[in-house]
Order: structure tokens, then sequence, then C-alpha cells
């Protein structure tokens, strides 16, 4: 069954933004002149940040980043903080690659994962000021190919509710299909089949329903959503290590590349995780130096250079919360938001807080924390598969601006938090075979094509005394290991798939039930 750790990319960033959110109630602008504040009641802080805290919090990230390199033994990070519309720290750690002596700098380029989908947000806002779309929009208008399971659904789902994960497509919808090979097109065009929960009325995280709505508005603009992102965001800001394309990613020789923790070692992932079919919403390349640039354009509310550059009223939508990504677990506890493409909180210092976080299980973790109403941003790029790190450091470092100290223990909640999700799937993960399993019948009687609308053919084909399974259109082969029975088991492979992850391949007549496809009830193939 596929898991819920797969929602790393969005639990993470609400962590991130992060045990810290909360509601705040919009009111009018006051009236009586007995109010005297500048700030309007909803913008007030419990908590006063004093002069010089933000510098003294900057001044101890040296300390902090290094010692997080060496208990968590990732093999590089690099971290920058903007503040007042100024870069005042940037700083690399570690090394590019395991058993490379190249350093990681303020210039070297990381995978940013689901961080990509902040950016993304930035790229709909500058055509939503033009007037070329608006948040509103509906899908269908500008991509008329698209559909989902329900015809009222497929008219009616906007830009806005993909980019706030509330279309209801099941979580994570696509993935396992790219992981299987299939590209960006034959990806959208399968969401169709997908089964939905209630529209606007339910969040699941998706890389592919955002990516379907930042494609629609690129098509709408007469170009594709790589230029697009170069031409509106990306150069504008002199972002000029900044691409949504991963073959710019593998060209930078300042690259850090991806890795996995394997037998306790940390090793360069092999294949690396080329996100290209989901690029609007995982598949930005970047430098700590890039994005602070974006940073400071959001945090000044649109302006670059004292400029305006992204109207207010375009990117306001974005960082406003639209979905509720984690309700309240008791009445004391503060709600998580969702924008369009960022998560939204309150801190307990009751501060508006944005933020994203990313992570590739083949080897990145990257967050950034943005503090609107102090004027600061941080952003952390690791090059390894996520524990938690990214997250770490900005919590420790909002905890310094806004309180002077660290007042949490973050290192243990977000390695507890994230402990869950590295674990592997499949029921028969970590299980002893039986000693005695009941036999299979002749290999023979299992072979041939079973057929299924959403995943493709699977062949179970022999060879000697083994069965073959073959997915996707890329032939991917998986060995079947005989179990008990009719049953037989594969090791899954691709981002989505932990190490030690186990799946069932269960034979039913002319009927082949695969466990780790069949979260949403679609893993059933059949043979004619």
């Amino acid at each position: 069954m596929r898991r819920d750790r797969r929602r790393i990319p969005g639990l993470a960033a609400l962590l991130a933004a992060g045990l810290l959110v909360g509601g705040c109630v919009d009111a009018p602008a006051p009236e009586s002149p007995a109010i005297t504040s500048p700030e309007m009641p909803n913008q007030v802080a419990g908590v006063t940040i004093p002069d010089g805290q933000i510098d003294q919090a900057v001044q101890r990230l040296d300390g902090l980043a290094e010692s997080l390199l060496q208990s968590s033994r990732i093999p590089g990070l690099a971290v920058a903080v903007v503040h007042d519309g100024k870069l005042v720290y940037r700083k690399g750690f570690g090394v590019r690659a395991v058993g490379s002596d190249a350093k990681v700098g303020p210039e070297t380029v990381f995978q940013l994962a689901s961080v990509s989908k902040s950016l993304a947000a930035t790229v709909v806002a500058k055509q939503v000021a033009t007037g070329a779309v608006q948040w509103n929009t509906p899908v269908r208008e500008l991509m008329p190919s698209f559909a989902l399971n329900d015809p009222y659904v497929t008219e009616k789902v906007t830009v806005g509710d993909l980019f706030a994960h509330r279309s209801g497509l099941p979580d994570h919808a696509g993935d396992l299909l790219e992981d299987l090979g299939y590209d960006r097109d034959q990806v959208l065009e399968r969401l169709r089949l997908l089964p939905l929960d209630p529209f606007r009325d339910s969040y699941a995280y998706t890389n592919f329903g955002l990516t379907a709505a930042a494609v629609a508005v690129a098509e709408a603009a007469g170009t594709d959503w790589e230029s697009l992102s170069d031409k509106e965001i990306y150069q504008p800001l002199g972002m000029g290590s900044t691409s949504s394309r991963y073959s710019d990613f593998r060209a930078r020789a300042d690259r850090a590349d991806g890795h996995v923790l394997v037998d306790g070692t940390y090793r360069v992932a092999d294949p690396p995780r080329q996100p290209d079919a989901q690029s609007p919403a995982g598949g930005v390349s970047s430098s700590v130096d890039d994005l602070t640039k974006w940073m400071a354009m959001v945090l000044a509310d649109g302006a670059a250079g004292g400029r305006p550059f992204l109207a207010p009223d375009a990117l306001q939508p974005a960082v406003s919360p639209q979905a509720v990504s984690a309700p309240p677990k008791t009445f004391d506890s503060r709600a998580g938001f969702y924008g369009y493409g960022f998560n939204v909180g309150v801190s307990p210092a009751g501060r508006v807080v944005l933020g994203h976080s990313g992570a590739f299980d083949l080897g990145a973790a990257t967050a950034f924390t943005l503090i609107p109403s102090a004027n600061v941003g941080i952003v952390t790029l690791t090059n390894a598969a996520p524990i938690g790190v990214p997250e770490t450091l900005n919590a420790e470092f909002a905890d310094l601006v806004q309180f002077g100290t660290v007042r949490e223990d973050w290192r243990a909640l977000y390695r507890e938090a994230f402990a869950p999700f590295s674990k592997p799937s499949g029921g028969l993960a970590g299980a002893t075979p039986p000693a005695q399993p009941a036999p299979a019948q002749p290999l023979p009687s299992y072979a041939g094509r079973y057929d299924n609308p959403y995943y493709g053919p699977a062949t179970v084909t022999t060879e000697g005394d083994s069965l073959i399974l073959t997915l996707g259109p890329k032939d991917m082969r998986f060995p079947l290991r005989h179990w008990d029975g009719d049953t037989f088991v594969f090791t899954p492979s691709g981002e989505n798939a932990t190490t030690g992850s186990v799946s069932r391949a269960t034979f039913a007549g002319n009927t082949l039930t695969l466990e780790y496809f069949d979260a949403d009830g679609l893993g059933r193939f059949t043979r004619p």
C-alpha cells in the first residue's frame, strides 16, 4: 500500500513554518482615534524583536550549521539570510559529493525539490499581474485537453485550486507513473482516471496537479513552462544559476550531487533524481545566492531593487491561506494553512511565517522560511535525503530572531517527525518468508500481458526458474520472488520506493494485483 510518507515535501514544509502555524482574524481598518498604532490589529506580534537581535541570530549560524553537519553526517549544505532587502549571510559547509574535495559554497547549485512550488507561484503571479490569467481561471480554458474524473470538476477546477492542492486529486497523484518512466504529458493525461475526494473540501498534496496548472498557464502564454519561468522570474531577478531544466543542473560545474544513506554511509544517488516531468512542482535547481534575490522580492511585497516587479495584489493570494493543510488535532492547537505554492502559518510569537520544504528520497532536502514582519528570511539547501536538517536550522534561526534564544529542541523534534517517512513500505517489509510455503503453480501459467488503463500493461515472463515483471514505457524489470502459493514479492524502485520496501504481487486467475501500486485501488491488472 502506498504510504503517507510521500507527503514529505508538504509535511516538511508545514513543519518548517512549523509547529508554528495558526490563524488570525481579518479586521477592518480602525476608525477610532484612540488606536494610535500604525498597525492593523491582526498585524500586532505578541513578542517584540529588540534592536540587534536579528544580527545576533545571524552570528550564531556558523556554529549551528557546523554542528548540524557533524551530527547528521550529511555531505554538505548551504545557508543564506536576507534582512531588510540585503544579503547578510551566505556560506557553504561540507562537500558537493562524497569522495571529492570540492567544497559547497553559496554559489553551489542544488536541486530544490518542492521549494520549486513557491517559485512557480511567483511565475504564475507575474502572469496574473499582466491580466493573462487569474488565480480563479479554470484550467480547462487554458488547456482544453485537461480532464479529471468528474465532469463538473473538470470544468470548474482553477489554477488556484491546483496550486492549493484542493482539487480532490489523491495524495501525490501521478508520482508512481513518473517513477515508471512516463513523461509529463502521459502523466497529466492519466490524471482523469484517478478517484477524487470532495472538490474544494479536501487537501491532498499533488505534484502533478500543480504541474498541470503551471503548464496550462505557460500554454496560455504561448511558451513552455521552463522558458516562462526563466523569462518572468529568473532572468529579471539576476538568478543566473537557476533553472527549471534538469539538463542545466547537470551541466553546472559547481553542482551538489544528491546522496542517499546506504548501510550507514552516504553515497551519490545512482540513478540520480531527474524531475523534469514535474518541473513546476519539483524541478528547479538554484543556489542560496540566487534564492535570496527571490526571497527579498517576496519580502518586499513584490518589489525588487526598490522598484515594482510583481504586483502585490497578484502575489498576495499566493501567500494567503487558501486551504487548511493541517487541521488542529486539539482545540488549543494552531492549524496549518497552504496558499498557492506557499505554506502559511503563525509563529508562537504571533508573526506570520511563510515557507516551504523540498525533499527527494534520492538526495535533496531544502527549506526556506520568511518572517515578513521582521523582513527576514533564511534558506537552507542540502544534498542528502531528507532527515529534517534544513527545517531544524531554519527553526533554530527563527527562534533566535523572535525570542533571542533557541526555545525548543528542534533537532529531536524534527528527527522524530521525519523518522517514520524513511521506513520501508509494504505489508511484508521486514517479514521472514514462510518456512514451508504453499507451492506455486507452474510458472508459465502466470505468464502473459495484464492490462491496466492507468499504469499501462504489466508483462510477466519466465526466465529459467524465475518470473520477471515488466512495467512502464521504459520496460522496467522487477524479478518476482516466490513467497507463498500464488503470492510473489518484488522490490519497487524509484523516488518513492524507500530502501527495504517490498511489494506483494498476487495472482488470482487472470488478475494480478500489485500492492505497491494499489493505494488508490488502481493496482489490479487483468489478463485478457
